[in-house]
């Protein structure tokens, strides 16, 4: 079947692979060559330059990529919409999250939505969120679901789903957890622990740190929220972080909040889709659900 033909052809131009390509789609790295032999053959071009670590389209490869993302979206929309005539939500989703969302909302949410609609093929993508937007408009997820806003606003739409608390954390025998509430002066020359650039916590971290008008003594940079609570339990420094992150460690006392006058942080997530995007009924329920989160 030529859908078949073409979801191997995509899969090897966005793996720029063919082994990968072979992995994720469980079969034989020649059976995926003979695919990609076949279409060449039909259409009477190389569409696809082989090396021995990656491969590049041609410009005709190029054209028919596009063509084939299209092509098997329609697919997928035509699928979908005959099974609706059984009232059945089936299809695949892509679905991507910033780390905050995707290690402490998204698992519950995915393991939700897949009891309600099991024909469903779902992947799951954790990044940071400038990850996960690149992911979204480079077509590789069809819904992104992060923690800060986005620089591509010609490419993508956002919608708010819910609000976070940002908390200001250190360990309980830190100097500045004994004091009720602190001058944002009391700041000045702390060891923070911070997120990787790029990431929704980082940038509300660097906006909060200028707001406050108080400069670093010295900053560590670890690229997860896990990772930065472990290194302020170990009594590495301060940070700002989700109230998802930490709830459990604030009730335990691990963890104790840096009271701060005037330094409540409150950040909206939102969900990311690309404007050009055809929207299936796997998708729109999806979304449905998350916005039943706030």
């Amino acid at each position: 079947m030529i859908v078949d033909t073409l979801k191997v052809y995509v899969t090897v131009v966005e793996q720029c692979n063919f082994s990968r390509a072979a992995k994720l789609l469980n079969l034989s790295q020649p059976g995926v060559s003979m695919h990609i032999r076949n279409l060449e053959n039909e259409f009477g071009i190389k569409l696809i330059h082989r090396s021995p670590r990656h491969v590049k389209t041609t410009d005709a490869g190029h054209i028919l990529y596009q063509r084939a993302k299209q092509m098997l979206a329609l697919y997928e929309n035509a699928k979908e919409e005959i099974h609706l005539l059984r009232d059945e939500v089936t299809g695949s989703l892509k679905v991507g999250a910033s780390f905050t969302i995707g290690e402490y909302i998204l698992p519950r949410l995915i393991a939700d939505f897949a009891r309600q609609y099991p024909q469903v093929d779902i992947q799951v993508m954790i990044a940071n969120t400038e990850e996960i937007a690149q992911a979204v408009r480079a077509d590789q997820l069809d819904v992104g679901l992060v923690e800060g806003k986005v620089d591509y606003a010609d490419i993508l739409v956002d919608h708010p789903f819910m609000e976070d608390e940002m908390i200001l954390v250190a360990p309980p025998d830190h100097e500045l957890t004994a004091l009720p509430k602190l001058e944002p002066s009391m700041l000045q020359d702390q060891i923070w622990i911070l997120r990787e650039s790029g990431s929704g916590t980082r940038s509300y971290s660097e906006q909060f740190i200028r707001d406050l008008g108080v400069e670093p003594k010295r900053t560590y940079v670890f690229n997860s929220s896990q990772g930065v609570k472990e290194a302020v339990l170990a009594g590495l420094g301060i940070a700002l972080l989700s109230r998802w992150v930490i709830h459990k460690e604030l009730e335990a006392g691990e963890l104790r909040r840096i009271h701060v006058k005037g330094g409540r942080v409150i950040r909206p997530f939102f969900i990311l889709q690309d404007r050009k995007a055809a929207s299936t009924m796997a998708m729109k329920m999806l979304i449905q659900q998350v916005r039943q989160l706030s």
